[in-house]
């Protein structure tokens, strides 16, 4: 399985602003990451619709958290974001025509194997993929510390 860009940049907007700890706003994030402000829009307004990041408007406004880090697991941001978890054509029983939907040994491994895949990621949360042992908090302590005047000692 494999997760799309859209629900990959979702988790890393979540990072980004709890390791920011402020407002912060789209440009900034897409230019930390390097990616364009209309694809993170587009998530902004997925993440916000599930609850996720709230947005400030007016003067000094942004965007940020709209609950803790510690308390958003990592699984159900992925299955609230993500738009489809098929595995297979007969997954969903709408959509197929074979005959064995209900009794299927296949189907069945396959939807256990969805929920170890959830239960292992709700094992973390926002807040654990962050942090100092972590590159997102370090490269964004550099990317501030980059913005202050140099001073030279006098030695």
């Amino acid at each position: 399985m494999k997760l799309t860009s859209q629900t990959n940049y979702a988790v890393r907007m979540l990072m980004f602003c709890h390791s920011k700890g402020e407002l912060t706003n789209v440009k900034e994030i897409a230019s930390f990451y390097g990616l364009s402000e209309r694809f993170l829009f587009n998530i902004l307004q997925n993440l916000t619709a599930c609850g996720y990041i709230e947005t400030m408007r007016g003067r000094g406004g942004g965007i940020r958290l709209a609950k803790s880090a510690e308390r958003m697991k990592l699984g159900d941001v992925i299955r609230d974001i993500e738009e489809n978890f098929e595995m297979a054509e007969c997954f969903e029983a709408a959509g197929a025509d074979c005959p064995l939907i209900g009794t299927c040994g296949l189907n069945k491994a396959l939807h256990e194997a969805l929920a170890a895949f959830f239960a292992a990621l709700n094992q973390y949360t926002i807040a654990d993929l962050t942090g100092n042992e972590y590159n997102i908090d370090v490269l964004l302590q550099l990317q501030e510390a980059t913005k202050l005047p140099f001073v030279a000692s006098s030695q």
